[in-house]
């Protein structure tokens, strides 16, 4: 598993945790931080995910 691919993970949780803190406290501003936050996990698991793929298939 790539570090990326855990990393990513990782930020999204947090951001999702922070957009719900958003929601709870109507905090409009820490809400969009926690969507961008867990946009950016979803990216980066993303290229985790491409760089485990690359590495199977040179196997």
């Amino acid at each position: 598993m790539d570090k990326d691919r855990i990393g990513g993970a990782a930020k999204q949780v947090k951001g999702s945790v922070k957009e719900a803190v958003g929601k709870l406290t109507g905090d409009t501003a820490t809400q969009a931080e926690g969507a961008a936050e867990k946009a950016a996990g979803k990216t980066q698991s993303t290229v985790g995910n491409v760089k485990d793929t690359a590495r199977d298939a040179l196997k």
